[in-house]
């Protein structure tokens, strides 16, 4: 069988989709990828060996700009373009994470009789996925909450696609590469890719009162390493790169922002966590919405941001490590352990029919 996947803009639209490619390819689909032309997720795709073709796009915005009446032409002149791929690719099916670019790939699929299947990562269906929606035969979500926002007949709860090396880390190469002196309980804390000055200070703050109890490794974003703070137990790092599964596997909870792609790598690892998502003053909400709904599910426990101080963050980190056993339970009753199985069928049964 072939198979188009599709999504773009920000990591978050390509990554998952990258996670599919082991098991689609064990299955034997024939990939292709459709992105933008210049878009960040050409030289992702293009390094996991996926044919990558570009097409026109255009960014879709929630307020007025003239842009929109240029970019709109963008978006038509993208539907022709991928028209004419799926015409020369010929795919069993359309998979689509998402994002400005998949919007023309979607309505191509639909216009040539090409069954598509979504993902939506968020609470809130994105504006892309939400004009993707009626063209689609099933949508993928990861919370419950979405559910509620798409038609009954399409919504199905799978959880987020897991890389394959989140899971195959080694606890004894992660211990390697921290080398702590002494055998304590290890936390990771992440700030995100680019770290967060706030959690960082925070957790430098909480240092004397952590250490006493635990070894940890902190993920400080590039240009906010500490070098004047050398204490046995603390290990910083500007970027966890290749090595997140071994942190992953040595870490026994997890301090993090609440980006869908992450919680859902805590979930699918049954790793106890502290939430701290962005403020709406630094984006849109859904970091807030999303770590509520792991909060209501008995997966994590949350702390504003607006609310935080080093006291409040040690007990928190506390209070959750003591009741890890819970957390962890609640995390491997939530049937959302193996996405990557759930979507590859979902869209094997869709290319069938």
């Amino acid at each position: 069988m072939k198979i188009i996947l599709t999504g773009g803009g920000t990591a978050g639209h390509v990554v998952p989709n990258i996670a599919l490619l082991p098991r689609l390819r064990v299955d034997g689909f024939e990939i292709s990828y459709i992105g933008s032309k210049n878009g960040m997720e050409k030289e992702l795709v293009e390094k996991a060996g996926v044919p990558y073709y570009g097409i026109s796009s255009g960014k879709l915005r929630r307020y007025i700009s003239l842009k929109n009446l240029t970019d709109a032409f963008r978006v038509i002149k993208g539907v022709g373009n991928a028209r004419r791929l799926i015409k020369k690719l010929k795919p069993d099916v359309v998979f689509s994470k998402g994002g400005f670019v998949a919007v023309p790939v979607v309505l191509a699929a639909r216009m040539a009789g090409v069954p598509v299947v979504i993902h939506e990562s968020d609470i809130t269906v994105g504006l892309a996925n939400r004009l993707c929606i009626p063209h689609a035969t099933k949508v993928c979500c990861v919370f419950p909450e979405t559910l509620g926002q798409v038609p009954v007949a399409k919504g199905v709860l799978t959880g987020t696609p897991i890389r394959d090396e989140v899971f195959a880390g080694s606890r004894i190469k992660g211990a390697a590469l921290c080398n702590f002196p002494q055998e304590k309980p290890v936390i990771l804390v992440m700030g995100g890719s680019l770290g967060s000055q706030i959690i960082n200070n925070c957790l430098r703050d909480a240092l004397d009162d952590l250490l006493a109890h635990f070894n940890i490794i902190h993920s400080c974003g590039k240009g906010n390493m500490d070098t004047a703070i050398n204490r046995p137990g603390y290990m910083q790092f500007e970027y966890i790169g290749q090595n997140m599964g071994d942190f992953y596997a040595l870490a026994d909870m997890v301090v993090s922002r609440a980006g869908a792609n992450s919680i859902g790598e805590f979930l699918a690892l049954a790793k106890p966590n502290v939430l701290i998502p962005l403020s709406k003053k630094a984006s849109r909400g859904d970091q807030i919405l999303n770590a509520a709904s792991f909060a209501r599910q008995g997966f994590s426990v949350v702390i504003n941001e607006e609310e935080l101080t080093h006291q409040l963050l040690v007990d928190k980190i506390r209070q959750t490590f003591a009741d890890r056993g819970k957390y962890m339970a609640a995390m491997k009753k939530s049937g959302t352990q193996d996405a990557i199985g759930q979507i590859v069928q979902i869209i094997q049964e869709t290319a069938r029919k």
